[in-house]
């Protein structure tokens, strides 16, 4: 790993980082993975002569309009608009939900850029509001102390491994008369009180990126029960075209419609071909990441300075995009960081650290690009007014595991427990 360590470390004995024998000597389970029936699909698309929705019908129903049955199947919604990435699934969703321009949306604090971005350049201000300490999710108390006249919606995240406090949400959002979102890019396939997140809110987005549990290397979409919605969204991610019903051979699978000024966020065949393939296994490799965090959560028990997140209230069914160890507050952040580079070295991995919160993110700067703004609400979209206090914490206590780290037998447990237990010893905790 590259990953420099402070010039004033002590070298550990035995760690890899200071010439020790690395735990983990053999490759992990790849990601993203390739089998046979995702090759066969892929194939199919390849050789079908049509690569992009917007070509001419060739006798075949479209792989695109196959996975979004399939996805929106899946999740029990009537509706699913793919997308080329999780910030173009945002995007249509906020410009179909047709808020006022410049009104607030609260955005979790701690998460991936696009949440705020992709709501600022729709015309909208992210407000941006802290996480829970526990849970790593937007904290119910700051997102309800946070609500003006101007908030319209709230953008809520399913983050690394746990599920937003949804019984709280809702009433929030009932009592304001505000939409809700739910961004499920980290979560996809999991369950809040037996429903699947994505559908309890009026609208919930993916991303397929590559790192994503269900991915097609760059890829997104939305999904939802409302018609209209759906409608508006499938115009706005086509240009303001929507699918032909029952196109004739060589007709065009998209019609002109127009009732909206949209863009192309087209998914293609080949990266929809992919998702219909990969997406039959998404439930059984979801269930061996829970396994592998099982036995994690039972082995930091054993460590007094590690713990795992609880699970919030009302989440039936965890998935894991990222494994998440809270490393006590006494044990500086300087240090959580050398631990995350020794562990990378250990295992022979990127072990990331979680998002730079947002009011002090390199990534989320809106006054760097002031013309791509409305004058009058630039003012308001300057990160660097949002205290974060637990989202910095969060930041600088939590060491990560990739969750394809999950997806091994148990002698790959073992390497996961060791490193984990070794770097503790070195450390003295």
């Amino acid at each position: 790993m590259s990953e420099a360590l402070p010039m004033d470390k002590a070298p550990a004995a035995g760690l890899a980082a200071y010439g020790g024998a690395p735990v983990r000597t053999t490759p992990w389970p790849a990601w993203p993975p390739l089998d046979d029936e995702t090759e066969r699909i892929v194939l199919g698309a390849l050789r079908s002569g049509r690569w992009a929705i917007s070509e001419m019908h060739n006798g075949e129903e479209l792989y695109e309009r196959r996975f979004a049955r399939a996805f929106a199947k899946y999740h029990g919604a009537e509706y699913c608009v793919p997308t080329t990435s999780g910030t173009s699934a945002l995007t249509i969703a906020f410009e179909g939900l047709g808020l006022s321009r410049g009104a607030e949306v609260l955005v979790p604090g701690l998460t991936w850029v696009a949440c705020a971005s992709a709501v600022a350049g729709v015309g909208l201000v992210p407000v941006l509001v802290d996480v829970d300490p526990d849970t790593l999710c937007m904290s119910p108390e700051a997102a309800a102390a946070a609500v003006t006249p101007r908030t319209e919606a709230i953008l809520l995240v399913h983050y690394a491994c746990n599920t937003a406090d949804m019984d709280a949400f809702v009433e929030l959002a009932r009592r304001h008369d505000l939409a809700l979102i739910e961004d499920c890019a980290q979560a996809h396939g999991a369950e809040h009180r037996g429903r699947p997140v994505g559908t309890i809110g009026a609208v919930g987005t993916f991303s397929m990126q590559e790192s994503k549990v269900l991915t097609c290397g760059e890829g997104g979409a939305s999904i939802t029960s409302d018609p209209v919605l759906a409608g508006l969204m499938e115009q706005y991610r086509a240009d303001g075209r929507v699918y032909t019903d029952d196109p004739g051979l060589g007709e065009p699978n998209l019609r002109d419609l127009g009732d909206v000024q949209g863009r192309n966020l087209c998914l293609s065949e080949i990266h929809a071909a992919v998702l219909l393939g990969r997406l039959n296994h998404l439930e059984a490799e979801n269930e061996r990441r829970r396994e592998t965090a099982a036995l994690l959560d039972e082995f930091l028990t054993t460590i007094d300075a590690f713990s795992p997140v609880p699970l919030q209230e009302g989440c039936t069914k965890r998935t894991y995009y990222r494994y998440c160890i809270r490393v006590d507050d006494a044990v500086r952040p300087d240090e959580v960081e050398t631990m995350r580079v020794e562990l990378c070295r250990e295992l022979g991995v990127t072990c990331e650290p979680l998002h730079d919160p947002l009011n002090d993110c390199a990534l989320y700067n809106p006054m760097g690009s002031p013309q791509k703004y409305d004058p009058a609400l630039l003012g308001r979209l300057d990160p660097r007014g949002f205290e974060l206090p637990e989202s910095l914490r969060a930041r600088n206590q939590f060491l990560t595991l990739p969750h394809f780290l999950l997806l091994g037998d148990h002698d790959d447990f073992r390497d996961l427990r060791d490193a984990l237990r070794k770097i503790a010893d070195a450390h003295g905790l």
